[in-house]
């Protein structure tokens, strides 16, 4: 069984006070299960969406006396401990982000991962302002059919955002010895991570140099016939994606499972990143044949996005 403890600051744990509440941070101490060192606050303080706990992973030769990219991730509870999680798989981004470091394939980086709410993860995660690219006759058609259904339309995408951007990135930039400029600092995740990834650098692009968005959840919700949501996501993207020459963008699909309703959204893709000026240099749309929509399929390539975003050039 795990063991999580509080302590000292000395020893494992560190408190903070905000306005309102005390933010305690504590070592998550399972020295078989983890490359390096994870800390977790419970339950974050927040005033733009329902709390909940993140994780920070440091690598095991941290030091204050280095400055260290951030790569923010979402789906927190799936990066690390397959023990904990749903379906006893994990993306190994500890394993891999020590890996690549220990060889000099990637720059120093500590990572951040935003755990869900499973009942309110669409809503979180959906690309809010999409829905105004929506035809507005669509939009209410597709509000009312929701209500009928008794599934929520309350979007809280860009409160999310502003969790991440506004509370919790200042607090683990004031707390731990990073890089905060845009060229050092990340975003990545799957599915409708994927979608909310590629959302954070279009919003927030003097905040975020770079994305990774695996198995992107391009249909927005479910699969279904006629599907209005892919056309508005790229209609968003087509005028907010940013700058090609100060942000790099990754994109990759398998073709099973749920992902198999992906490869036929790949070239409006490539179209959108040819229009706005990326190249190979600084973008990737990759498939990957016959991986499925999963943790494990996921970590088999992650270095291949870690890579891409956070390799060092000889």
């Amino acid at each position: 069984m795990r063991i999580v403890i509080i302590v000292l600051w000395m020893l494992t744990s560190l408190s903070f006070q905000t306005d309102k509440e005390k933010i305690v941070i504590k070592k998550i101490e399972d020295a078989v299960l983890f490359e390096g060192n994870l800390f977790r606050i419970d339950s974050f303080p927040t005033q733009f969406i329902k709390t909940r706990p993140v994780d920070i992973w440091l690598p095991k030769n941290y030091s204050k006396d280095k400055k260290y990219a951030v790569l923010y991730m979402h789906d927190g509870q799936n990066l690390f401990d397959s023990t904990t999680t749903w379906n006893k798989q994990e993306w190994k981004v500890d394993e891999w982000a020590s890996k690549l470091m220990n060889s000099g394939s990637v720059k120093d980086f500590i990572v951040v991962g935003i755990h869900n709410i499973s009942e309110i993860r669409w809503l979180d995660l959906f690309p809010q302002k999409a829905m105004d690219y929506l035809d507005p006759k669509e939009k209410e058609r597709l509000i009312e059919e929701a209500k009928t259904k008794n599934i929520s339309t309350d979007f809280k995408g860009d409160n999310y955002l502003k969790f991440l951007v506004k509370e919790l990135k200042p607090f683990i930039d004031s707390t731990y010895s990073t890089l905060p400029d845009q060229k050092n600092t990340f975003v990545a995740g799957s599915s409708m991570g994927g979608l909310m990834s590629v959302y954070a650098l279009s919003e927030y692009p003097n905040v975020f140099g770079g994305a990774a968005c695996l198995s992107t959840h391009w249909v927005g919700a479910m699969p279904r016939p006629d599907n209005p949501f892919p056309d508005a996501i790229f209609d968003y993207l087509e005028a907010n994606l940013p700058d090609s020459k100060s942000h790099k963008l990754y994109f990759d699909y398998g073709n099973k499972t749920l992902d198999e309703n992906y490869p036929q959204y790949a070239p409006r893709v490539d179209e959108i990143l040819l229009a706005k000026g990326y190249s190979n240099e600084n973008s990737k749309n990759l498939m990957f044949e016959g991986t499925d929509h999963s943790e494990n399929s996921w970590n088999k390539r992650l270095d291949i996005p870690l890579t891409f975003l956070l390799g060092i050039k000889n």
